[in-house]
């Protein structure tokens, strides 16, 4: 299952959600920068907070390389 997420414009992410075993992998990707982050998931949470969370995860990945540069 691949959906997208917003909040402002050009700042939209992929997030993709990966059945693993008994778990849920979720990737979410920057479509400006291209960066990626992945996390597990228990796959009985909703798809909603589980990709808000890997959101929420990439936009710390993106301060964290904007701090570096």
């Amino acid at each position: 299952m691949t959906g997208t997420q917003s909040g402002k414009p050009g700042d939209e992410a992929i997030v993709e959600f990966i059945r693993v075993g008994s778990m849920l992998k979720v990737v979410a990707v920057d479509t400006v920068t291209g960066l990626e982050v992945s996390m597990i998931g228990d796959p009985r949470r909703s798809s909603q907070e589980l990709g808000r969370l890997a959101v929420q995860k990439l936009r710390y990945a993106l301060a964290k390389q904007k701090q570096g540069a």
